[in-house]
C-alpha cells in the first residue's frame, strides 16, 4: 500500500568453464522461468490493491489476456481493446465503461486497466501504472546487471569494456568482492536461490544468480571493519541457511578475494576448481575454500601419465587393493591423528597390539613403514594421486562417485 503511494509521487523521469553456448541457452531458460515469476508478481500486486480499491482493475499483455486482476475469475480472458491502447498516443483510453493505460517501463508491451470512468477511477489507474512500473524497472535493470557479471565471470567481455559498462549499469567497478558457488540437487536450485536471495538483498552491491541448473554465484562485495565476516564466516551462514530453509544440503566453493570487478573472472575458475578439488580429496567437507586446498590442488594440475608413474612406483601392482577396508579405516583413523598409535587404538576401540599388527601388515603388503614419517607422507600422497586417477577414469562425472558415504548426492555433477 505504501509503496503504491510512494510511487505515484515519482516522476517517470526519476526512475570457461561453461561454454558460451551453452551459457545462452541457460540464460533464456533462466528469463523463461523469471518471466512466470514476473506473471506472479503481477498477481500479487492485484491482490494487495483489492484490499483498496473499490473496483475491478487488472493487468493486460499486448494481446489483451488478463495476466492478472483484482477479480480473480477475469484472469485468462481476453479483452479486445488491448491493440487499440497500444496504437493509441492518448494518455489514458476509454473504452466502455473502462479506462485503460500503457505501462511504459516494461521489456514487454502491458496495459492496466480499472472499471470506471471518473476521476477517482483515473487516480487508481495512474497509481497502478506506476507501481507496476517502479517495479519493473527494479527487477529488469537487475537483470541487465546479472547478464552483465555471467559474461565478465565467463570471460565474454573485453578487459577494456568491463569498467566502462560497470559504470553504465552503476556497478562499483575498483571494489574488493569474493565469489561462492554453491551446488545444489536441480530439483531444488529454485528453492534456494529464493533463500539466498532474500539472505542477501542488496541488489545495489551483492549479487546472486543461477548459472545453470545446479549452481548458483553469490558475489558478495568485501566490508572492511570489525563487524564483516570472513569467507569461511560467510560460507557457513550460506550453507546454514540452506540448510534450515530450503531443507536440503548444498557444497559451497569459495575463491579468493577479488580486488576488482574484472578480477571476479579468476575468482569465478578459483571457486569452481575449489568445488572440483574438494569433491575428489575431502570426503566430509561441504565448504571448499580455494585458499585451503593444499596437496589436492597441486595434483588435480599434474599430467594423467605423470600421476600413473608416480603410483606404479610407489605400489607395486595389485599392492594397494591388496589393503582391506579395515586396514584402509585404520590407516584413516591413523593419520587423521598425526601417527599417533595410543590415539588411534582408543578411536577404534582396539588394543595396541591390534594396531601394531595392523600396520605390520600395510608394511608387508605395500613396503612402507607409516609410522615412519617419510613413509606416511608418500602413502598419503600416493593415496591421494590414486583417488584423481580414479576421478579421471570416472569420466568426471559426480561427487557422489567420488563421496562413497554420501551417495544421496550423487547426482550432483562438477563444473
Amino acid at each position: 500500500m505504501h509503496e503504491l503511494y510512494a510511487c505515484a509521487r515519482i516522476p517517470l523521469n526519476d526512475v570457461t568453464f561453461i561454454n558460451t553456448a551453452h551459457f545462452i541457452a541457460r540464460d533464456r531458460c533462466i528469463r523463461s522461468v523469471r518471466k512466470g515469476a514476473k506473471m506472479e508478481e503481477l498477481k500479487k500486486y492485484m491482490q494487495e490493491a483489492a484490499t483498496f480499491m473499490n473496483r475491478t482493475a487488472g493487468v493486460l499483455d499486448k494481446e489483451g489476456l488478463v495476466l492478472a486482476s483484482t477479480d480473480a475469475e477475469l484472469e485468462g480472458t481476453e479483452d479486445s481493446v488491448a491493440k487499440a491502447v497500444l496504437a493509441s498516443d492518448e494518455h489514458i483510453v476509454f473504452s466502455g465503461d473502462r479506462a485503460y493505460m500503457k505501462i511504459d517501463r516494461t521489456r514487454n508491451s502491458l496495459i492496466c486497466f480499472v472499471d470506471g470512468k471518473d476521476e477517482q477511477s483515473q487516480v487508481y489507474l495512474e497509481l497502478l501504472k506506476r507501481w507496476i512500473e517502479s517495479s519493473y524497472v527494479e527487477k529488469d535493470n537487475v537483470e541487465e546487471k546479472e547478464t552483465f557479471i555471467k559474461n565478465v565471470l565467463l570471460e565474454n567481455e573485453l578487459p577494456g569494456d568491463v569498467p566502462l559498462k560497470a559504470r553504465d549499469l552503476k556497478i562499483a567497478y575498483p571494489v574488493p568482492r569474493q565469489i561462492y558457488i554453491v551446488r545444489v540437487n536441480p530439483g531444488k536450485s529454485a528453492d534456494v536461490l529464493t533463500v539466498l536471495e532474500h539472505l542477501f538483498p542488496d541488489w545495489e552491491r551483492d549479487f546472486v544468480f543461477p548459472m545453470d541448473e545446479e549452481n548458483i554465484v553469490v558475489m558478495l562485495e568485501i566490508h572492511a571493519g570489525d563487524k564483516s565476516r570472513t569467507a569461511s564466516e560467510e560460507a557457513s551462514l550460506i550453507l546454514d541457511t540452506i540448510n534450515t530453509e530450503a531443507k536440503t544440503h548444498a557444497y559451497i566453493g569459495v575463491s579468493m578475494p577479488a580486488e576488482t570487478l574484472k578480477d571476479t573472472a579468476k575468482s569465478y575458475r578459483e571457486a569452481s576448481m575449489a568445488l572440483i578439488v574438494g569433491q575428489i580429496f575431502d570426503e566430509e567437507s561441504s565448504i571448499m575454500r580455494y585458499d585451503r586446498l593444499g596437496l589436492g590442488r597441486l595434483i588435480y594440475q599434474l599430467p594423467k601419465t605423470l600421476c600413473e608413474l608416480f603410483l606404479s612406483e610407489v605400489f607395486e601392482d595389485g599392492a594397494y587393493e591388496a589393503l582391506d577396508d579395515e586396514t584402509l579405516l585404520t590407516i584413516q583413523k591413523f593419520f587423521e591423528n598425526n601417527l599417533n598409535g595410543s590415539e588411534t587404538s582408543r578411536q577404534l576401540f582396539v588394543h595396541r597390539n591390534t594396531l601394531v599388527y595392523r600396520l605390520d601388515k600395510v608394511e608387508k603388503i605395500t613396503g612402507l613403514d607409516l609410522r615412519n614419517f617419510d613413509d606416511a607422507v608418500l602413502f598419503k600422497l600416493a593415496q591421494m594421486v590414486r583417488k584423481y586417477l580414479e576421478y579421471q577414469d570416472s569420466g568426471n562425472k559426480t561427487a557422489g562417485s567420488v563421496r562413497g558415504d554420501r551417495k544421496s548426492d550423487s547426482s550432483i555433477p562438477v563444473i
